[in-house]
């Protein structure tokens, strides 16, 4: 049971790590949509030594948007983090993924 306890943080961070690659497009990937999203959420955050706060953002999921909430992460010194954005390409949408830009 012990070992169970110890191990439970490791497998949960693992477990949204996991989660988090797979409800996102991978790089390289292109995301777009005929349907302009929603407006975006506000998310009331405090601020964290060695992170920052990547917001969150709209995802298209083939016929509806679905909100993915933001998350803090590791700061990266000397960079500042671009977040996830949608773009108007003509008629249609497409999605950039967040990233760090110097």
């Amino acid at each position: 049971m012990k070992r169970i306890r110890n191990a439970l943080p490791a497998v949960l961070c693992l477990s949204s790590v996991v989660m988090a690659s797979l409800g996102t497009p991978g790089v390289g990937a292109e995301v777009t949509s005929d349907i302009a999203p929603p407006p975006a959420r506000i998310e009331r955050v405090a601020p964290r030594e060695g992170y920052v706060w990547a917001p969150g953002y709209w995802q298209w999921k083939g016929n509806a948007y679905y909100w993915v909430s933001g998350a803090y992460i590791f700061e990266h010194r000397g960079a500042h983090w671009i977040p996830d954005q949608w773009q108007q390409a003509g008629t249609h949408w497409q999605y950039v993924r967040g990233h760090w830009e110097r």
